[in-house]
């Protein structure tokens, strides 16, 4: 029986392959669902719908104009929907999509690798530091 060194071709080119090929849109989804604000309200929405101020509330260090800013842009991107109450003064409350809440398992992911991690890159920034 002869051997080969064909290799088989699979479903999906190589993740490698794949992200040289749509550098321009991975770098541009991974801005938008990568920055500290927007990890931090997904995963913040997670738990329930909240208003602007109840958000505001939770997330210490964010500005107002930041956090308008980043609402608006994970709206616009599908991933939370804005609810307007009228009411006297009138409510707004964001929620999750379907979309928002597929990317909880990697956000989820994400944060897990770095509590797990923080301390050994704690230690190798204090030992660059020291050099």
């Amino acid at each position: 029986m002869s051997t080969s060194n064909k290799k088989v071709p699979s479903a999906m080119p190589p993740i490698t392959e794949q992200a040289s090929q749509c550098c321009a849109s991975i770098r541009e989804i991974l801005s938008l669902v990568g920055d500290k604000w927007s990890v931090l309200i997904i995963v913040i929405l997670s738990e329930r719908s909240l208003r602007f101020n109840e958000l505001r509330r939770k997330i210490d260090g964010i500005s107002q104009r930041m956090l308008t800013r980043t609402l608006r842009e994970l709206e616009r991107n599908g991933l939370l929907t804005r609810t307007v109450t009228p009411s006297k003064p009138p409510s707004v409350a964001y929620e999750l999509t379907a979309l928002g809440k597929s990317l909880l398992e990697p956000v989820q992911a994400l944060i897990g690798w770095t509590l797990e991690n923080y301390p050994t890159i704690s230690q190798a920034r204090g030992e660059f530091d020291d050099r």
